[in-house]
């Protein structure tokens, strides 16, 4: 008689449910153990992961230094209300300073309105425009801008190299000058453009011109002030107002200078894609009291009635150059 002498490996279902307990608790604490260090596994591989990869780029990363740097800024405007800067104007020491910083930096802004004009405040790449603003680097809004006196905090964190751009969001100040630059790393490296200097051209020798014979000028004839015209119910704030030039010809607000009776309405109607304000009193002076629109938006009104005679100028408070004023009988 033949015996089979091989062995036969017997398990139970005990077995099997031990062998599965041991097994998923090794996924478990896999799993936690992988997903403690996400943090890591996302983080930028080192130069050879990323050439595996395909990247172009073989240079080394840029160094995140990770410095805060604080930077102080006050809105400030030429008595004309026609530069607007941070700082100082321009010509100044410290107009609109550029700030100088590496990738991962952070720079805080403490930034206030020691204008008499209304401004707000943001970072962006863009360079024109007061759009694209960066998450976090705002203060205030073009809406909702800070007022002469207030202040705020933000900060912006460079998460690449480039040139950015602190600006007044308020739209049109920063073609006004309300615009300074802050330079992430050396972007020289990466393209930047260096506009070559201007070549130096020789002033010709002056000319000496025989004296012209000397006439008098006539009198300089002073133009006098508009008469305030008869009101008919409206006054405009006219397309382009936001914009200095219609000073020059009273046409900021039409009419310019208006006469009305005590308790007559006035209604004024902002014809204009910007925002602005009908605020009484002068620039140089600030607001009187009497009253204040607060900012209101392309399309809206704003009415008050007066109810002693008397001159009441007004002024925008977002284009000081915008003047205007109301003669109550």
């Amino acid at each position: 008689m033949s015996h089979d002498n091989s062995q036969i490996y017997r398990t139970t279902s005990s077995r099997v449910g031990k062998m599965m307990i041991i097994m998923l608790g090794i996924c478990l604490v896999g799993g936690i153990v992988f997903f403690s260090m996400w943090d890591y596994w996302i983080s930028i591989p080192p130069p050879v992961v990323a050439m595996m990869a395909g990247s172009s780029d073989h240079a080394a990363p840029a160094a995140f230094t990770g410095d805060t740097i604080t930077q102080v800024l006050h809105f400030i405007e030429s008595p004309d209300f026609r530069t607007l800067a941070f700082n100082a104007l321009p010509g100044e020491s410290d107009h609109n300073p550029t700030i100088n910083m590496s990738v991962g930096d952070k720079v805080i802004f403490n930034v206030d309105n020691a204008g008499k004009s209304f401004h707000s405040f943001g970072v962006t790449s863009n360079d024109e425009g007061f759009g694209g603003i960066i998450s976090g680097s705002a203060i205030a809004l073009a809406t909702n801008p800070l007022k002469p006196g207030q202040s705020g905090t933000s900060e912006f964190i460079a998460g690449e190299e480039g040139i950015y751009y602190y600006i007044c969001t308020i739209p049109g100040h920063r073609d006004q000058g309300m615009v300074g630059t802050i330079i992430v790393g050396d972007v020289a490296v990466h393209g930047a453009v260096i506009a070559a200097p201007e070549p130096v051209i020789a002033a010709p020798e002056p000319v000496i011109a025989a004296p012209e014979p000397v006439v008098e000028a006539a009198p300089k004839v002073m133009e006098a002030v508009p008469e305030p015209v008869e009101f008919n119910g409206v006054i405009s704030i006219p397309q382009g107002s936001g914009t200095p030039g219609c000073d020059e010809t009273n046409e900021c607000f039409i009419p310019f200078h208006v006469s009305v009776s005590t308790g007559e309405e006035i209604i004024w109607s902002n014809d204009d894609s910007a925002a602005h304000t009908v605020t009484s009193g002068t620039p140089s002076g600030g607001s009187d009291g009497n009253f204040d629109s607060g900012l209101f938006m392309a399309g809206g009104i704003f009415s008050v009635t007066l109810d002693e005679s008397g001159e009441y100028p007004y002024y925008c408070m977002v284009h000081p150059w915008m003047i205007g004023n109301i003669s109550v009988n």
